[in-house]
C-alpha cells in the first residue's frame, strides 16, 4: 500500500463520505469523467511542455507525466469496454475551473500559479482513489490502489517545480489555492463528477454529453 500521508497532510479537508456514496452509485460516471481527466492531465503536461522548452527538469518530468495519463486513459478506456459501456464525452465540473480563473496572468505568476494547481488536481486525485478503492470491487480496486504511486510523484512533481521556478516562497499562493479547493470540495453541487463537490441528492446530472 502507498502512503499517501503527505497528500492529506497537504490538502485541508477529505473527500466526504456522501461523495463516496454518490459514486458507488455513479460508477459509470466516475468512470467517464476518470477517462476525461487523465486526458487532460496528458494534455496540460504537454502545454507545459510547449511553453517551456529550454526548462530540461521540466520537460522530463511532464513528458514522463503525460504518457503514464495517456495510458491511464487507455486503461480506463479498456475498463469501460469490457463493462459495456461507451465512451463518450460529458460535461465537466467546475471542480478545476474554480481554481484556474484565479491564475495570475503575468507570464512567471502564471507558470508558477499553473503548477500549483496542478499539485492541488494531483493530490486530489490520488486522495479520492485511495477513498473510493476499499468499496469497489475487486477489478476496481486494484486499478485505483495502482494508481496511487503515480499519481502521489505527479503532485510533488508539479509543487516542485513550482518551488523552484518562484523565485519566491510558493506558500501563500499554495494555501490561497487550497482554500479554494477545500470550498470546492465541500460546497453543495449538483453535477456529480470525479472532482465534484457535495453531492445534491435527486439532482445528480446525467452522463450524456452537454449533461
Amino acid at each position: 500500500m502507498v502512503d499517501i500521508s503527505p497528500i492529506l497532510s497537504f490538502l485541508k479537508c477529505r473527500t466526504p463520505d456522501a461523495w463516496v456514496q454518490a459514486a458507488l452509485e455513479n460508477l459509470e460516471t466516475v468512470l467517464l469523467d476518470h477517462a476525461a481527466n487523465e486526458m487532460k492531465a496528458a494534455q496540460s503536461a504537454m502545454t507545459l511542455m510547449s511553453k517551456n522548452p529550454t526548462k530540461i527538469d521540466l520537460l522530463n518530468k511532464m513528458s514522463r507525466l503525460a504518457r503514464e495519463e495517456l495510458v491511464h486513459f487507455e486503461q480506463v478506456l479498456k475498463i469501460l469496454k469490457k463493462r459495456g459501456i461507451e465512451y463518450r464525452a460529458i460535461r465537466a465540473s467546475s471542480y478545476a475551473s474554480s481554481m484556474a480563473r484565479h491564475i495570475r496572468k503575468e507570464q512567471r505568476q502564471n507558470f508558477v500559479d499553473t503548477l500549483i494547481v496542478g499539485a492541488i488536481i494531483e493530490a486530489r486525485s490520488c486522495e479520492r482513489f485511495e477513498a473510493l478503492a476499499p468499496h469497489l470491487d475487486e477489478e476496481l480496486n486494484k486499478f485505483y490502489l495502482s494508481l496511487l504511486k503515480s499519481e502521489a510523484r505527479h503532485f510533488q512533481d508539479y509543487l516542485h517545480l513550482a518551488d523552484k521556478y518562484a523565485q519566491e516562497s510558493i506558500d501563500t499562493r499554495v494555501e490561497f489555492f487550497l482554500a479554494l479547493e477545500q470550498d470546492a470540495i465541500l460546497s453543495p453541487d449538483p453535477l456529480f463528477r470525479f472532482h465534484s463537490g457535495l453531492p445534491v441528492r435527486n439532482e445528480y446530472s446525467s452522463a450524456v454529453a452537454g449533461a
